[in-house]
């Protein structure tokens, strides 16, 4: 865990010492964020802060990093780096909403083609293992787009992505250093310190924020966590004390804030015979602060609920998929149904 926790301090540092030379530019260039529209926050807020975020985790990852390691982990890089390009030029100049999702597609090719990224069964799921090679990739895609792009809506509050992307990326850490996955626990532990020494500026009241520079990128790298993460923990052996038989459950709960939060709002837009891509303020950390929460406080109740959805998952790990992966879906499924009651009785419709 040495090297792990190196990794971490290392790019903590660097993002740390970055970050207020990055805020001093960007507010002297007026690369900022301004208030209105569908945005909470009530002043200009320099938004590049995810600069600073990736070149702690890329800094750490090459040097902390097995040198052996590297001709297979470079196709990683090279994905993260097509993110991280088209974060900063939508955060600079904004881009069409197709050509992000062409960069994330084709990021998500180098993963899967040349890195062989991808789930390679069902795992069980359904009673299904095997699946065609063309599935195989068609469903690594989809889930690889979706994750990055839940993970992108869910930053709207101060603190909110960074505290459930630190969440995220210590539970994969801790369960690719347990499984003997050393090469993926330093790249989880390279982003966790960056995201940390983010979270330091970005608490409310922020001073920066991770814009799409960050966001895709945070979120590009839990989809590529959340995937191998199920095909590791599928191969591992029966008798293996940290295997996780709910393995697919497992990446899920991970994740569960964005994920849970995009499905549910889909759902709802769909129901309002909306398009599911319409923006709106119907996010449930929107929600959280219609009941009279503060950013801080909406962030800590969202960042505690997937903490308690991970332990959830770590104890149930040795059960069937199918079962646990269930549950989730019904606790989910209540919990936004209570919550959405709780609105509709305590806050004027008005403010709705």
């Amino acid at each position: 865990m040495a090297i792990q926790l190196a990794a971490a301090v290392t790019s903590f540092v660097i993002c740390f010492l970055i970050i207020p030379v990055i805020i001093k530019y960007s507010l002297e260039k007026n690369l900022v964020d301004i208030p209105g529209r569908r945005k909470i926050h009530k002043k200009i807020t320099p938004s590049m802060g995810g600069i600073a975020i990736f070149i702690g985790f890329v800094v750490s990852a090459l040097i902390w990093m097995d040198i052996s390691q590297w001709k297979e982990m470079r196709f990683v890089l090279i994905a993260l780096f097509i993110v991280f390009f088209i974060g900063v030029r939508d955060d600079l100049v904004p881009l069409r909403p197709f050509m992000k999702l062409l960069g994330q597609l084709m990021a998500a090719v180098v993963l899967i083609v040349l890195f062989d990224l991808r789930l390679k069964s069902f795992y069980g799921l359904l009673g299904i293992y095997d699946i065609p090679l063309i599935v195989s990739y068609a469903i690594t895609l989809f889930t690889i787009i979706v994750i990055t792009n839940s993970f992108n809506l869910i930053d709207g509050l101060d603190g909110l992505a960074g505290t459930i992307a630190g969440i995220a990326l210590l539970a994969f850490g801790v369960s690719f250093y347990l499984a003997g996955d050393i090469v993926f626990a330093v790249l989880s532990f390279s982003m966790l310190g960056a995201v940390i020494a983010f979270l330091f500026f970005n608490w409310d009241p922020s001073e920066i924020f991770m814009g799409d520079t960050g966001a895709l990128v945070i979120g590009m790298t839990l989809a590529i966590l959340a995937i191998h993460f199920i095909d590791l923990q599928y191969s591992l052996p029966v008798d293996n004390p940290y295997k996780f038989t709910a393995a697919i459950s497992g990446a899920v709960c991970f994740i569960i804030i964005p994920l849970a939060d995009t499905l549910r709002i889909f759902i709802l837009r769909i129901i309002r015979k909306q398009s599911p891509f319409t923006p709106d303020k119907s996010h449930i950390h929107h929600n959280i602060m219609r009941l009279g929460f503060s950013h801080g406080h909406s962030t800590m109740i969202l960042g505690l609920s997937q903490a308690i959805f991970v332990i959830i998952v770590v104890m149930a790990r040795q059960l069937n998929d199918n079962y646990v992966l269930l549950g989730i879906l019904t606790l989910c499924t209540v919990l936004s149904f209570i919550l959405d009651r709780v609105i509709q009785n305590k806050v004027p419709k008005e403010n709705l």
